[in-house]
């Protein structure tokens, strides 16, 4: 649909508007997609093995190296955490996001996974 629009004097405005494509026909536009936040029954379990983990480490004040996924490594004793993130104190205290943790291991081992 070409629309025009006639000047008449100073002052006056073009306006145009744009021809818009036909809808689709047939189509069903896509359902939109939502990350889900909360553990799976078949997850509960690896869960529940985590969440023991970091609370016997904060207990005992295990110093530990935490590799982040850029390669980083953080150094420190675990002071809290909650589902997305790990309080960390070290030299300094750091927040870190649980996806940004590559793998961690307690200071004095090898964390070559092996």
């Amino acid at each position: 649909m070409n629309t025009e629009a006639a000047m008449t004097g100073i002052g006056s405005e073009v306006i145009e508007t744009p021809s818009l494509p036909s809808p689709r026909t047939g189509k069903k536009a896509p359902l939109p997609f939502y990350p889900v936040h909360h553990a799976l029954e078949e997850e509960s379990g690896r869960r529940h093995a985590e969440l023991f983990y970091l609370q016997k480490q904060i207990q005992s004040q295990t110093p530990m190296v935490i590799v982040l996924a850029d390669g980083e490594r953080v150094e420190g004793c675990i002071e809290w955490y909650d589902r997305n993130a790990l309080k960390v104190r070290g030299r300094e205290k750091v927040l870190i996001y649980k996806s940004a943790i590559k793998y961690m291991y307690k200071v004095g081992e090898n964390g070559s996974g092996i």
